[in-house]
Order: structure tokens, then C-alpha cells, then sequence
């Protein structure tokens, strides 16, 4: 009896549990809660529905949340590195910290979501840095000094 073989299956994206794919990342005192849409999910933000390839933070889009060229070039790397540039609806809910602080947080939320969709992207977001949380915090001001380290000059005689 002849052997039957099956032809392999293309690859799909796996179906979230929850309707999204989760992320949350954290830098200096910011935390992300990045959460990836499926194109065919409803999503929409202040009435306005969005698209494949959308990414808000805090309901506005990526672009004013972050402005400049380097905030873009940052999180656009995450995107390119995968080639998923428009394959999800991306919302972020970031706070705390300043804005250098919520890049990276959000940055590495994304990245956390996208290795929920594939595990394969772990390994390329770690060789380009993406997964790595930041440790650098905010050293505390210690009792008796004037900051973290400065110190009050003491008297010559």
C-alpha cells in the first residue's frame, strides 16, 4: 500500500486567546502595555477605527506620541526586523518615567507581543537588543546627603 504524505502546511498566525497578542515592558519608572490586533478584530480609539499597520499610544498615534527621527527609527526597527510593518493593529498604554523612559518601555512591549505570535522572533529580537530589559534606574537619595551622592562640604577649620 502506498505511503500518502501530507504537503506542508503554510505558515498562519496563531489565534490569540484573548482577541490580541500582550506585551508589557518596563524602563526607568515608564511601564507599556502593548497589546497586538488581528486585521480582521474591530479596534477602534476615540471613534475613529483603525487600520492594519495603525500603532497608537495613549490614543494618539506612534508618530506625535514620539516625535522626531530617532523615537521612529527606533520603534520602526522592531517592525522591519520581523516583517510585520503592517500585518497587526498595535495599541499602547504607556506611564510614568519622561518620554526616553516610554520609548524603551514601549519598545520592548511590542517586542514582547511579537514573540507571542512567534517564538522565532525571540531569537532576532535578542540579537539586536529588543529583549533586553534595561536595568538603569534612578539612584535614591540616601539620609544626610543632598542627592544621591552629593555631599554637603564640610568645614576647613
Amino acid at each position: 500500500m502506498p505511503k500518502t504524505t501530507k504537503s506542508p502546511k503554510p505558515p498562519t498566525t496563531p489565534k490569540p486567546d484573548r482577541g490580541y497578542f500582550f506585551g508589557t515592558g518596563r524602563r526607568k519608572t515608564a511601564t507599556a502595555r502593548a497589546r497586538l490586533y488581528l486585521p480582521n478584530e474591530e479596534v477602534t480609539i476615540a471613534g475613529k477605527k483603525l487600520e492594519k499597520g495603525d500603532v497608537y499610544v495613549n490614543g494618539k498615534p506612534i508618530e506625535t506620541y514620539f516625535a522626531g527621527p530617532f523615537p521612529k527609527s527606533f520603534y520602526s526597527e522592531i517592525y522591519r526586523t520581523t516583517n510585520t510593518m503592517s500585518r497587526f493593529i498595535t495599541t499602547v498604554i504607556v506611564s510614568g518615567s519622561g518620554p526616553t523612559g516610554q520609548l524603551g518601555a514601549t519598545a520592548l512591549a511590542i517586542s514582547r507581543a511579537l514573540v507571542q505570535v512567534d517564538p522565532k522572533f525571540r531569537a532576532i529580537l535578542r540579537k539586536k537588543g529588543y529583549m533586553t530589559r534595561d536595568p538603569r534606574m534612578k539612584e535614591r537619595k540616601k539620609p544626610g546627603l543632598m542627592g544621591a551622592r552629593k555631599q554637603k562640604s564640610s568645614p576647613k577649620r
